[in-house]
């Protein structure tokens, strides 16, 4: 793609303020930057930076209580009609009708925008086969996959040839497979022209954009290209090969140490950043094994975020201190036997068998549509099964349902909160499901409150709290009765990186307690956390083994250090082919 600094300027905002009524502090403040086109533009920053109040003052949506804002050249409240047309926006929620089909979706927003006559039926014509949704234009909106859902939208906002489109965080719960295709098509779209921003919380889509507008807490703290953010930290990026068995223990320590800004767990090395003029230490003084040797890995824009934000958490849970110690006798604590569910003739999960040992995590991957919600949901007991059997702790859940879930945790990706209740009503109502009264259910709840920053939001309403903090709060509400076993179903989908770190930090700390997590996500990174990974994909399991198993299993000569993506899209597409 060409240069940034090359193409024509469709976006301009100068000095821009904007505060909601209640809001401690402003949701943008004195922000400054241009957009071109001939880049995909990132508007890159974690839940809360103030990423979707930018866009809609961009949009005309709202206006800003002071600064400068022109769109396409014109004031975007101002000049309103102006603009109208030439701006495609697709906004992060509610962009569609669930219960309208394919084809009425796109004949409302093309009535919206006065597409009519010949251009709506060519304009048809052309979107529904550069998203390859023709054959789904009788399927109701709501029965899309999370994949397809962002293609319709984004056929949506492209009616009528907009000069300007808007993505709010198009990348949200999509599997990578998906966002990959995703991200073609916008490129297809920058390269006829159009000027695109892209809003994104994940720092991997923010690395493949031209260049970067980041934003945190209502500041902005960057702009230029991925390569100019991370260069800074050259030489500061190091993997630990070889570490030893115990990496979840030594990433704790080695966060612990003042030279560390920042790690993670990558399949069995640990990759740690150094703050500015720090020596790497001796791995033997976190106690890694005598073969263990340092590697400089090339910065990523994650790794320059995080070191921008001042560094990571520290590698301490806690949470982990308060949760009682069980005892890792490596029984088989969560078993998969022939697992079968069938919706008519859909066999959404087709003969799934395998094994989680105590104390382990477990991960459970696969397209969006490919069935590992729908055998998620079975090994936790929200579903009965029509063949085979779901065991945890011996306990088949088909007859020993109440009993079994006494001993789980399970986070749901959507509809685990009750949005109308305040947050300690929901923390009593679902400590009170797991069994808590009296004294111990105050001292867990006021507990929980503690660990989880909670305190300040106690008497809100829970949908009005942040994605972050929703997501804390359903981690807390499923970990206050110490349970054996933790279901958490794409529990940092959309959250920040620090965030994200946060909660690996105590599901970390869990484990070394002896408890043992299955966990489903999208976030390719976070499957290098994981033990052993199953992958499926139309209803069947079609990998089980460890992240650099499944690693090794797809390198070549021309790519001999895939990435967990790389190996994810490799897998799946393989099984795709005619056999």
């Amino acid at each position: 793609m060409p240069d940034a600094a090359t193409g024509e300027v469709v976006i301009r905002f100068e000095g821009v303020t904007k505060t909601f009524k209640g809001m401690e502090s402003p949701a943008l403040e004195s922000v400054t930057g241009e957009m071109r086109t001939g880049v995909i533009t990132g508007l890159v920053g974690p839940d809360g930076a103030g990423k979707t109040t930018l866009l809609r003052l961009i949009a005309g949506l709202m206006e800003p209580d002071s600064g400068k804002i022109e769109t396409l050249g014109y004031d975007p409240i101002v000049n309103a009609g102006a603009i109208r047309g030439e701006v495609g926006y697709m906004p992060q929620k509610f962009g569609l009708y669930e219960d309208l089909t394919v084809m009425e979706n796109l004949t409302l927003q093309a009535d919206l925008r006065h597409v009519t006559g010949k251009e709506r039926e060519e304009s048809f014509e052309r979107l529904l086969t550069f998203t390859d949704l023709k054959r789904f234009t009788g399927r109701f909106a709501g029965k899309l996959s999370g994949g397809m859902k962002q293609k319709l939208g984004l056929a949506c906002a492209l009616l009528g040839k907009p000069k300007l489109l808007l993505l709010d965080e198009p990348g949200v719960g999509v599997d990578p497979i998906s966002r990959r295709e995703l991200w073609g098509m916008v490129e297809d779209l920058v390269n006829q022209g159009i000027g695109v921003v892209w809003s994104t919380a994940y720092l991997d889509e923010a690395e493949l954009c031209g260049t970067t507008v980041v934003l945190n807490e209502g500041k902005l703290l960057f702009t230029g290209t991925p390569r100019e953010i991370a260069e800074p930290l050259v030489g500061r990026c190091l993997q630990l090969r070889e570490p030893g068995e115990k990496k979840r223990r030594l990433l704790t320590k080695a966060l612990s140490r003042p030279e560390v800004s920042d790690g993670t767990i990558q399949g069995h090395s640990l990759r740690l950043t150094f703050r500015k003029g720090c020596e790497r230490f001796d791995p033997k003084e976190i106690g890694a094994a005598d073969g263990a040797e340092w590697v400089e890995v090339k910065p990523r824009f994650e790794d320059a975020f995080i070191d921008l934000l001042g560094g990571g958490p520290s590698g301490e849970s806690v949470l982990a201190a308060h949760t009682h110690q069980i005892d890792q006798d490596g029984a088989t604590v969560i078993e998969a036997t022939h697992l079968t569910k069938q919706f008519g003739d859909f066999k959404a999960t087709d003969d799934v068998t395998f094994q989680v040992t105590r104390g382990e995590i477990y991960g459970l991957l696969g397209p969006n549509g490919a069935g590992k919600s729908t055998t998620f949901k079975m090994m936790c007991g929200l579903l009965v099964p029509t063949g085979g059997t779901a065991k945890v702790v011996g306990l088949d859940l088909r007859h020993s349902g109440s009993q079994a879930r006494q001993k789980l945790g399970y986070m749901a990706q959507k509809f685990s909160l009750y949005g109308n209740l305040s947050v300690m009503e929901n923390l009593e109502f679902f400590s009170g499901i797991y069994g808590l009264t009296g004294k111990r259910q105050r001292e867990k709840t006021t507990e929980m409150a503690e660990i989880f920053h909670l305190k300040p939001f106690l008497n809100a309403k829970t949908d009005s709290l942040s994605l972050g903090y929703k997501q804390r709060l359903a981690l807390a509400c499923s970990v206050m009765h110490e349970p054996d076993i933790l279901f958490l179903d794409e529990p940092t989908s959309g959250v920040d990186p620090v965030t994200r770190r946060e909660f690996w930090t105590h599901i970390n700390g869990l484990v070394e307690r002896g408890v043992t997590v299955m966990v489903t996500t999208h976030f390719m990174d976070e499957a290098e956390y994981c033990d052993r990974i199953g992958l499926v994909f139309r209803g069947q399991l079609i990998a089980n083994g460890t992240p650099d198993e499944l690693k090794e299993s797809v390198a070549t000569q021309e790519n001999p250090d895939p990435t967990m993506e790389d190996a994810f899209i490799e897998l799946v597409t393989g099984k795709e082919e005619p056999k």
